[in-house]
């Protein structure tokens, strides 16, 4: 090395730091010794979502609207449906539900209306009404399980199923005023149904339009219910619930009878009604509100407040992504953490408190036992983004004019009721307005059970809890239950019972329910309905004898009804 040449020392680290940093070092290693306190105080903690977005436009758009010719709900046409699918596919669906009930969906052709629809998907529909598929002793009453030998009377026969789509028929002897329209053996009214996987013409199916084509629809409906019961048994009480609901002001279901044809097998006539899903729930009011659904195996009950743990509860329907669950949570917990006092003076600040009257008062005239407070949870929760007030909507009404048509506006209608059943007399004798006779149960079955209910029955089951309720169903035990009067069991809701309780919401509920009276039944309205609902039926092919019978065993409850409560001067003074 020369002596001229210039030594170059190497870098020292604080060099080699930017200067820009060097100058601002201090906020720098401030917000890392924050980041790392935080990490270690709460690394754990789970971070709920919260959406804060006002948009109202929803991402899931459709894109390709099939017209078709016929209106999908024109109840002066007939209509028709075929579904085909590859048979190995829905063996593994049915092999699916009956090991462990979950619901899959699976791919079909399918032509409505002489429209054709390639890749829709299909899949059952239903929790307790399908415990039939998945063996003996798992259904409930309405459930349409086969009864073993020895079952008392007022149960359907025991009946096989030959694949050849006839079957046995037990005669239904129980269920007195209240049985209802879908005239098929039952326990005291409730129609059962002997679904069976050899006959898919008569299974409750979901048709998604779009479930394997993305953002396709037919005639704007991107789902479609096959509704229970087929043939003479198609449910012309669910028919004649949704024609009168309509008449109320209040968001209801469109309907239709149509013949449906699945593969090769025979046709059935079936109820098809509109799902509630996307597109209906921006079709109430002016579409500026959020649409939820309650689940089945879920509760009302306050959870906290993370919106994430009611997402087994409620299922929200539209606005995803711009809205979320927290409207539902605060309800929820105000409903139940509300003194009386509180409720009394803050239910309108909540709650549209005309349209919840409406509801409730719609509920008991139909009498409907599986309404908001039932076992299937059968309702829907309406948020209006403008005035921040919820509504009670209904949907699902297979089990309306079901119980005692003499009941009021006060009385509860408890499962017993639509059972067909009062209070147990300590002999296991059930009787009540409901029963043509006491009807004798089998020894160590629960106080409380319906008629016809098989022997052999557990003796571990809650007071009043029929066998093979579905899972998610309380028995009066955690709040959300509780039994009815005369030992039958209801399933309560605190928006409900509180609202009915309290002697301050007393004249707007009787107002609606005056109001409702004359529309449904002292105009005449319902037997007049009910003509046109069983021609509907005809048309599209339900057996004439069972039929006519059905008909005509609703045509009675009906004016039963009618004659209870004309006599009530709370009704009609």
């Amino acid at each position: 090395m020369s002596d001229g040449a210039t030594v170059r020392r190497p870098r020292r680290l604080r060099d080699r730091v930017p200067v820009r940093l060097r100058h601002h070092w201090k906020p720098a290693a401030a917000l890392c010794a924050g980041l790392a306190v935080m990490v270690y105080l709460f690394g754990d903690a789970r971070i709920s979502p919260y959406v804060t977005s006002s948009s109202v436009v929803e991402a899931d758009a459709i894109t390709d609207d099939v017209r078709g010719t016929v209106d999908l709900y024109d109840t002066s046409v007939s209509h028709s449906v075929q579904l085909e699918y590859d048979q190995p596919e829905f063996d593994k669906m049915m092999k699916e539900f009956r090991e462990d009930g979950t619901k899959e969906y699976i791919e079909a052709d399918l032509t409505i209306d002489g429209v054709y629809l390639e890749d829709v998907g299909i899949r059952l529909k239903g929790n307790s009404t399908l415990m039939s598929l998945r063996g003996s002793g798992q259904g409930m009453p309405g459930g349409g399980r086969t009864m073993p030998d020895g079952a008392a009377q007022g149960a359907p026969a025991t009946s096989q199923d030959d694949g050849t789509g006839g079957r046995d028929r037990g005669q239904d002897k129980g269920g007195g005023p209240g049985g209802i329209g879908g005239a098929g053996g039952g326990m005291g009214g409730i129609t059962q149904y002997n679904l069976s996987e050899k006959k898919p013409e008569e299974l409750p199916w979901l048709i998604k339009v779009d479930e394997f084509v993305e953002g396709r629809a037919y005639q704007g409906e991107r789902e479609i219910s096959l509704r229970p019961g087929s043939n003479g048994q198609v449910p012309v009480n669910e028919a004649l619930s949704l024609s009168l609901t309509d008449t109320t002001g209040q968001k209801s279901e469109r309907y239709a009878f149509t013949s449906v044809k699945v593969n090769n097998r025979p046709a059935a006539a079936r109820l098809m009604v509109e799902s509630p899903d996307t597109e209906y729930a921006e079709s109430v009011g002016d579409g500026n509100g959020v649409l939820y659904k309650a689940r089945a195996g879920g509760s009302f009950e306050y959870k906290g407040d993370d919106p994430t743990d009611y997402e087994d509860s409620f299922e929200q329907l539209n606005k995803v992504g711009s809205q979320d669950l927290e409207p539902v949570m605060k309800l929820i917990k105000w409903a139940n953490q509300a003194s009386d006092e509180e409720f009394e003076k803050e239910l309108d600040q909540h709650v549209d408190v005309e349209s919840l009257s409406t509801y409730l008062a719609a509920q008991n005239l139909l009498m409907n036992f599986d309404d908001m407070a039932g076992p299937g949870k059968n309702y829907l929760l309406w948020y209006d983004l403008d005035t921040k007030k919820f509504s009670v909507l209904g949907w699902d009404y297979n089990l309306t004019f079901s119980g005692d048509a003499t009941s009021g506006p006060d009385d509860d209608l408890a499962m017993s009721g639509a059972l067909g059943g009062g209070a147990a007399d300590g002999q296991g004798n059930l009787g009540g307005p409901g029963n043509q006779g006491a009807q004798t149960l089998p020894s160590g079955a629960p106080s409380g059970m319906p008629e016809g209910v098989p022997s052999g029955m557990p003796e571990d089951l809650p007071e009043g809890m029929p066998s093979g309720m579905p899972s998610g169903m309380p028995g009066g035990q955690d709040g959300q239950g509780a039994q009815g009067e005369g030992g039958g069991m209801r399933m309560g809701h605190p928006l409900k019972e509180r609202f009915l309780d309290s002697d301050a919401f007393d004249p707007v509920y009787k107002k609606a329910y005056k109001e409702l009276y004359e529309k449904f039944y002292g105009s005449g309205k319902a037997l007049q309905v009910l003509n046109g609902i069983a021609g509907q039926a005809g048309k599209a092919g339900a057996d004439g004898k069972e039929l006519d019978s059905a008909v005509e065993k609703l045509r009675t409850t009906v004016t039963q009804r009618v004659e209870a409560l004309s006599k009530n001067k709370e009704v009609t003074g």
